[in-house]
């Protein structure tokens, strides 16, 4: 009896040390290689939207003399955003330092290993470290690509060649951080953990304590509750208004408002935007960091959003105008894609194509009337189209997350359940991330093309501009008849 009691109580003993190693070996982060597959495609697909894709759409709507700059300026941006992200860009962006900025302990890569791990949204589940720095390195580089669009045929490309460096490491690098860094699921559910787990009063204000240390470890943005899937602040107003500012110093190009300057080949822009449109599968779909349910309904909003804006934009101009055109529907469909980008892992399929049919006709506005009506010189309409579809898209977004709209609702890693939404709230929160991107790019832009301008100046001369950025600046043409 004594012998069989004993042997009962040894093995509830290792019962209970199995389940609790069971229970920390799960909770343990460990690597999806489907996520890292999925991971590495999102990757490469957003590089696709850079190169070829933006630099054909915008190079085909620039003028034939100037076609190569713009090529050069997209291509050149690609490589010093690479080169710049992985010396000390991903330190300053998500390691922890302050709200705004974060610090040098990744620098050089220090510490990143093959074997190193980043989280996702999901706790236990992550990602090599290494494919997550390639992903945010591509949303490094398609960001300060979409300005050049902005001052295109007239900027010479030593100045932007000076811009694009010093623009990344004090807008880009700051407004990634402020919207994107946080300290994770693992370490949010594991402080919240040991908050319940609490035994006395003593305990449990050190773990609340602990807990409210892990909440504060994050962007100025994301502590606002600010919501931003794939990258509306960060990518699209951030650029848009960098792109205002510009083309405001350098001026509108000779002839602007007086000579036609039309694209030089809508063949190549059609290429260049449906390049786009399949590379924002990475973008948006990617931002969830997982193959889940989430990267599916980020996928579907991206096809029917995209669908929404640019039929919208088309039929408006058709009303207006008189006539469809082809560049309306491709204006329109990268507005769409700009404008569900901050929404598209939040809201339902059916709001995000109210969404897309809205960002199309109001961007059509500001690109048109409003543009006319205030004569600045946004060559390809990046304020227009990445600004004002920027804000739309994130202030949509703090609407459509509703679940009684078709949304996802957000969820609290705290409570451990979809948080109850308050849309004023949450409309405040956007409205604030808004209104901070706006004034930090705005601000910190103009400083900069003031600073460039003194060094080098902004403005090719007169001379190079009618004989075409290609020769001026490169000695070469884009096209040899």
């Amino acid at each position: 009896m004594t012998f069989k009691t004993a042997h009962r109580a040894g093995l509830a003993a290792l019962a209970v040390v199995m389940l609790t190693a069971t229970s920390a070996f799960a909770q343990e982060p460990t690597i999806n290689k489907g996520d890292n597959a999925w991971m590495m495609t999102a990757t490469v697909l957003v590089l696709l939207m850079i190169i070829p894709g933006l630099a054909l759409f915008y190079g085909g709507l620039v003028r034939s003399k100037n076609m190569l700059s713009v090529l050069t300026h997209v291509f050149y941006t690609v490589c010093v955003a690479i080169i710049i992200w992985m010396v000390y860009g991903y330190s300053l962006a998500f390691t922890g330092g302050s709200p705004f900025i974060g610090g040098f302990d990744k620098l050089f890569m220090s510490g990143v290993t093959a074997d190193s791990q980043a989280g996702t949204f999901s706790t236990g589940a992550a990602i090599s470290e290494y494919v997550f720095i390639c992903f945010q390195m591509t949303f490094a580089a398609i960001t300060p690509a979409l300005i050049v669009g902005a001052f295109a045929e007239r900027m010479k490309f030593s100045a932007v060649a000076l811009f694009i460096p010093l623009w990344i490491t004090f807008v880009y690098f700051p407004m990634a951080h402020m919207v994107w860094y946080w300290a994770g699921p693992d370490a949010v559910v594991a402080a919240a953990e040991a908050v319940k787990a609490a035994t006395d009063e003593a305990a449990r204000t050190a773990a609340q304590a602990k807990l409210d240390e892990v909440l504060a470890d994050a962007g100025q943005i994301f502590t606002w509750g600010a919501i931003d899937f794939a990258g509306g602040t960060v990518v699209h107003i951030n650029a848009g208004i960098a792109g205002l500012v510009g083309a405001l110093i350098v001026g509108p190009r000779i002839g602007f408002g007086k000579e036609l300057m039309p694209p030089h080949s809508m063949t190549q822009s059609m290429i260049g935007a449906s390049l786009l449109w399949v590379g924002w599968f990475g973008f948006n779909a990617g931002s969830n960091l997982e193959a889940t349910g989430t990267a599916t309904l980020a996928m579907a909003n991206s096809f029917v959003a995209t669908a929404g804006a640019a039929l919208s934009w088309m039929f408006a101009e058709w009303i207006i105008k008189g006539k469809p055109s082809l560049l309306g529907a491709l204006s329109g469909c990268i507005s769409g894609l700009v404008a569900v980008t901050p929404a598209a892992g939040f809201a339902g399929p059916m709001g995000a194509l109210v969404l897309g049919l809205i960002a199309g006709v109001v961007c059509l506005l500001f690109c048109s009337a409003i543009k006319n009506a205030l004569g600045y010189d946004d060559s390809l309409d990046v304020f227009g189209i990445h600004c004002i579809g920027g804000i739309v898209g994130a202030l949509g977004t703090g609407i459509l997350v509703s679940p009684a709209l078709g949304g996802t609702g957000i969820f609290d890693y705290v409570t451990g359940e979809v948080a109850p939404y308050d849309m004023i709230a949450q409309l405040w929160a956007q409205s604030k991330g808004v209104l901070l991107t706006i004034a930090w790019s705005g601000i910190g832009s103009a400083i900069l093309y003031l600073l460039v301008n003194m060094i080098v100046g902004l403005r090719a001369t007169p001379e190079a501009e009618r004989e075409g950025l290609d020769l001026a600046d490169h000695g070469e043409r884009a096209y040899n008849f």
